[in-house]
């Protein structure tokens, strides 16, 4: 796909994809007088002549073409491996993506020049960004959360925000060409979307993207060889910095942990001689409520990295953390219903994601609620990770099958209810776990898989469940 330095002179605007970010793209193409027309397979939200439903992947591709287009915008759910986007290339009609429109549009208006600090990687996302935007707002900046967070990046690009905390998937960064964050951070890589990228190499490379163009520091795990290797194969703004981060004492350029202290020896000059104080473990107790999980720490280490690049304080950095709220549906506790903690994590849509969220429970203590859309993965090292914690399982979705194999194969001793979708199924998920659980068990929503055989999103499978959960602690209530 070439480079696009800027975008033409407004023409003809194919939007591919019309979901939250293609309708948000063609608002800020229409604005700057673009003839916009969406395409899509299925139905969508808004009803307007300027939409064409074609459920034919191929005929649509073929009436895209033949609209002959001046500029196409995919939306990060279309695939590469899907026609509209051969088509598109064959007939040489310039590509963009929603991320990379958005930037084009920044550098080609008021706004050129307003930096992006950028995060991706399997898990721990939008946890990273939200941090990293109360960090900055702590630090006196007008900072937005966009990108992947739920916010498309073109909705926002005419606001007069400071800095953009940006949230990267793997989809929306397979397609970015010129955009140039001041700093970004793959926080880590496993298998996931492989019925999109094809395979786990095309994946990481994907989310290797979020380094190239990068201006001031290029952070990543210092413990992850794979990830330090996308820094340094990265063709960045001369100058930037490898910045690392880990759990242990922190070496010269990187952010670490001494004792129950967050520190810095990456952005000070006496960095060689020095580490300066960022924040206590004291900050996170009332997102963790006791002392904070690896996971919560990594998370909050990449955060203040990005931060301290931008020239957060070490002040606001240990502020934004006090002031941080855990997103919605990511392992968020909503109820004590029947002697036992119940935890909303259906964010968690990949294996890495939900093996993080488990490695809290304490062993032979879980009840775990897991299944929907595979995505592709395999779930055996999941499995077998997560075994020792599991005092049971319910097994709900379209590909449950997989992970019931998985578990028959590496864990044969814990027990395996399946949900089907038959009518208020949900309740019944919530009542199966009951029977499987013991008085001070924790039963955890944390799927491992994407929503969308039986939800629009994971917020509302979380939605869902935090309901199902409620009839049941108000009938617990009553019948005490």
């Amino acid at each position: 796909m070439a480079v696009m330095e800027q975008l033409p002179q407004p023409g003809r605007a194919a939007i591919i994809g019309w979901g939250m970010s293609g309708r948000a793209a063609g608002r800020a193409l229409s604005s700057r007088g673009w003839d916009v027309t969406g395409f899509d397979q299925h139905d969508v939200a808004e009803n307007n002549d300027r939409v064409e439903v074609i459920a034919d992947a191929d005929e649509l591709a073929t009436r895209v073409v033949q609209t002959a287009p001046d500029l196409i915008v995919m939306s990060p759910g279309i695939a590469p491996h899907e026609p509209v986007w051969q088509s598109a290339l064959s007939a040489d009609i310039p590509i963009v993506g929603e991320m990379e429109l958005a930037w084009l549009l920044q550098e080609s208006g008021l706004h050129a020049g307003r930096p992006w600090l950028m995060v991706t990687g399997t898990n721990g996302k939008t946890t990273t960004v939200s941090m990293l935007a109360a960090m900055l707002r702590a630090g006196g900046e007008n900072a937005l959360e966009v990108g992947n967070i739920g916010v498309p990046i073109t909705q926002l690009i005419d606001d007069d925000a400071d800095v953009f905390a940006v949230e990267a998937s793997s989809f929306q960064l397979y397609s970015t060409r010129t955009v140039s964050p001041e700093a970004s951070v793959v926080l880590n890589v496993d298998a996931d979307h492989l019925n999109w990228h094809g395979s786990v190499e095309a994946y990481a490379q994907a989310k290797a993207r979020i380094y190239e163009n990068t201006r001031i520091a290029c952070v990543y795990p210092s413990a992850d060889r794979r990830i330090e290797k996308m820094v340094e194969n990265a063709d960045v703004i001369e100058g930037a910095r490898a910045i690392g981060f880990t759990l242990g004492t922190p070496a010269v350029s990187q952010v670490g942990i001494v004792e129950d202290t967050l520190v810095d020896r990456a952005f000070l000059d006496e960095r060689r001689t020095h580490a300066l104080h960022l924040a206590e473990f004291d900050d996170l107790v009332h997102v963790s409520g006791a002392q904070p999980s690896p996971a919560l720490l990594m998370d909050a280490l990449a955060a203040a990295a990005l931060a301290r690049a931008h020239g957060v304080t070490p002040e606001a950095v240990a502020e934004g953390l006090r002031t941080f709220t855990q997103p919605a549906h990511r392992r968020a506790i909503i109820s004590h219903a029947a002697d036992m903690t119940w935890i909303d994590d259906s964010k968690a849509t990949n294996a890495h994601a939900a093996a993080a969220s488990l490695a809290g429970v304490t062993p032979g203590t879980a009840i775990w609620i897991a299944g929907g859309d595979a995505k592709g993965q395999n779930f055996d090292d999941l499995v077998t990770r997560v075994a020792p914690l599991l005092r049971g399982v319910v097994l709900i979705g379209v590909d449950r099958a997989l992970l019931r194999n998985s578990l028959a194969a590496h864990a044969p001793s814990v027990p395996v209810v399946e949900v089907d979708g038959h009518d208020d199924w949900m309740f019944s998920v919530v009542n199966e776990a009951v029977g499987l659980s013991r008085p001070g068990d924790t039963v955890l929503l944390a799927p491992a898989t994407a929503s969308w055989d039986q939800f629009d999103n994971y917020g509302q499978r979380g939605d869902v469940f935090a309901q199902a959960v409620q009839r049941l602690e108000d009938m617990w209530n009553t019948n005490k």
